[in-house]
């Protein structure tokens, strides 16, 4: 029985908001944000650790996390947007859990960062035609990645039924 739930996907296509719901809908269930994780177990924002260790540094600490929550159960888990990308992650999660990919065309993560209050600081201070450019180009490096997942969702379309359905199919 699927024990952990991973989401993935890039910023903004949310992981965080589906977790929280699918969490509440399925009984003894909860859902970890990593990023969070990463804040409380480290007592710093995600910001501060890039500032302080650099992109490298951060992803080395969020793969430890990623090993340590890899254990939880019945947990939801919504890893950050480059997480899949690094180190044997994306194989860490598939092997301990059902990955669900949330895919979503670019100018919808694009309007969607628009209106986030979620600092984020790959995108600290991009806008308009550099921000849709950047997670084009981004999403392009990061997806083949994404596409390892055991399940790929059309997060515009699909329904919060249509995630609990398939969490409990591959049950």
């Amino acid at each position: 029985m699927t024990q952990r739930v991973y989401l993935i996907g890039f910023m903004g296509s949310g992981k965080s908001t589906l977790g929280r719901w699918l969490a509440d809908t399925m009984e003894g269930w909860t859902f970890l944000d990593l990023d969070h994780f990463i804040e409380n177990k480290f007592h710093k924002t995600i910001a501060q650790i890039f500032d302080e260790k650099g992109e490298q540094g951060f992803r080395q600490i969020e793969a430890m996390c990623l090993n340590e929550v890899s254990s939880f159960e019945k947990v939801i888990i919504g890893a950050g947007g480059g997480t899949p990308c690094f180190f044997d992650n994306m194989e860490v999660m598939n092997n301990s859990g059902l990955t669900i990919y949330l895919q979503l065309r670019p100018e919808v993560i694009y309007q969607r960062l628009q209106t986030s209050k979620t600092q984020r600081p790959l995108i600290s201070g991009m806008q308009g035609i550099e921000l849709l450019n950047f997670i084009k180009h981004k999403l392009s490096q990061r997806e083949p990645y994404y596409l390892k997942a055991k399940l790929i969702a059309d997060a515009e379309n699909w329904k919060i039924v249509d995630f609990v359905k398939a969490i409990a199919k591959h049950s």
